[in-house]
């Protein structure tokens, strides 16, 4: 369950980032003719980024302990102590924001220029929220992975183990 959720978690970010852009070029194209199209975009960002926090908290809740010792003994311990705890207090901005637009995309952005200018902003900060947490959460896996590697070449596998005779 841990590799499943360690996928989806960042699938899911990702997907929610693709439709974040989708949003900002239809807001950008706005017209009466992308109206339904435009609000079922933001739709998208928000359901991407809630399956994002749901499986990332059950992951953080049930597993990250054991990633968090093993980052904190090998060779990068600030990828826990800088970015996941940066990622720990931030995360929850594009959240926010993500279930804010589909409030803002369902008014008449095509002729209210205030309401078009607010899904741009908001598409455009939950895209560069989300790429600064994305490069986190590789961060820390690259801690963890570093330290798997230094404790695979330190304490090499016997022959015996690996099945060698």
């Amino acid at each position: 369950m841990k590799d499943v959720l360690l996928f989806l978690h960042p699938t899911f970010g990702v997907l929610g980032l693709l439709a974040a852009v989708w949003v900002f070029v239809e807001a950008l194209n706005a017209s009466d003719a992308n109206r339904r199209r435009l609000w079922l975009a933001s739709l998208a960002v928000a359901a991407c980024f809630v399956l994002t926090w749901v499986l990332g908290g059950w992951y953080y809740v049930v597993f990250y302990h054991t990633d968090k010792a093993l980052i904190l003994e090998g060779p990068y311990p600030w990828a826990h102590s800088f970015f996941m705890e940066t990622k720990e207090h931030l995360f929850f901005i594009p959240l926010i924001l993500a279930l804010y637009l589909p409030l803002v995309t369902r008014f008449r952005i095509d002729v209210n220029r205030t309401a078009r200018a607010m899904a741009l902003v908001v598409a455009g900060l939950i895209v560069l929220n989300g790429l600064a947490l994305e490069g986190a959460g590789a961060i820390i896996d690259w801690g963890a992975k570093s330290t798997l590697a230094e404790i695979a070449t330190t304490h090499p596998v016997p022959a015996q183990a690996k099945g060698e005779q």
